[in-house]
């Protein structure tokens, strides 16, 4: 149970538990209406092969960051770092957890969404990990492309995007969550600088000084709360999914103007607690709007 425990460690559950959700909410708006058995055959392998391609992604990134981690107070306590798996250990798993992933999306999903899985966790894993995240303060706002097609994966599972139309919804629900990260992020790096700083990471508060940073967070905020307006404008949803999102962006806009003059040193941490709570309501009102409400 204990060895159980340290592999489940490594795939980031909490964190992977958002990408997937957002990946079956993306799933269900690509259908109207009530799916098909097929398309929820479709639905349940693409979800499966995502979770598992998501899980190998966060194991990678704990393997490829080991040294870091080491020497954060956040990932200090992580498996790999404590010495309760080996690297070669670490390495097979996430072999083993890409080969699933792949089989289960190329045999029986579709060869589209494995494509755009495999390159998502190439991007998170590789690219973002190894080179963007020591190379430029932006590391979060390019690297953040891979961390936000979990929709889209979810759209493709089920439609094999076939039409302009699917690509450009999905790429709508990515969107937003690209916004999304670099002030949920961004929230964090400034509580964790010192961290950051020891670690001779570049993120932003560290290159560029923490004023700067919240003023960051204040614009991207500011095009969040646009940008979250447009599926309604689009036809996407509904006056339910309008209103919860008025409601999320005016917390969000809110913790961001008070982020330039905050409290104390803990209130970014807040605004980074209410930033996951924020992405979670969101795709949920999106959800309830879709397919629920009409059924009620």
């Amino acid at each position: 149970m204990n060895n159980y425990r340290q592999y489940w460690d490594l795939t980031k559950p909490k964190v992977v538990a958002l990408i997937v959700f957002t990946a079956l909410v993306g799933m269900v708006l690509a259908v109207p209406g009530m799916p098909s058995w097929e398309q929820v055959r479709l639905g349940v392998l693409g979800f499966l092969g995502i979770w598992l391609a998501a899980s190998a992604a966060a194991a990678i990134n704990q393997l490829l960051d080991a040294k870091i981690d080491a020497q954060m107070a956040r990932t200090s306590w992580r498996p790999l770092v404590v010495g309760k798996v080996k690297p070669w250990q670490v390495l097979v798993f996430a072999g083993l957890l890409i080969a699933l992933s792949m089989a289960i999306l190329v045999v029986w999903v579709n060869v589209i969404t494995a494509v755009l899985t495999f390159a998502s966790l190439i991007g998170y894993a590789v690219i973002y990990t190894v080179y963007l995240k020591r190379a430029t303060s932006q590391n979060i706002v390019i690297g953040g492309l891979a961390g936000a097609m979990p929709p889209m994966l979810g759209w493709a599972a089920v439609t094999g995007m076939q039409t302009s139309s699917d690509w450009a919804y999905s790429a709508l629900l990515v969107l937003i969550i690209f916004i999304w990260t670099p002030p949920h992020f961004w929230a964090l790096a400034i509580f964790r600088r010192e961290d950051y700083a020891k670690a001779k990471i570049p993120m932003l508060p560290v290159t560029h000084g923490v004023v700067h940073t919240r003023r960051q967070i204040l614009a991207y905020s500011v095009v969040l709360a646009i940008v979250c307006v447009l599926p309604y404008v689009v036809g996407m949803s509904g006056p339910f999914y309008l209103g919860g999102a008025i409601v999320l962006n005016a917390v969000f806009l809110w913790y961001a103007w008070r982020m330039q003059d905050p409290p104390d040193e803990l209130f970014s941490m807040k605004m980074f607690n209410w930033s996951v709570v924020y992405l979670m309501a969101l795709f949920a009102f999106l959800l309830v709007d879709h397919w629920i409400l009409p059924w009620l």
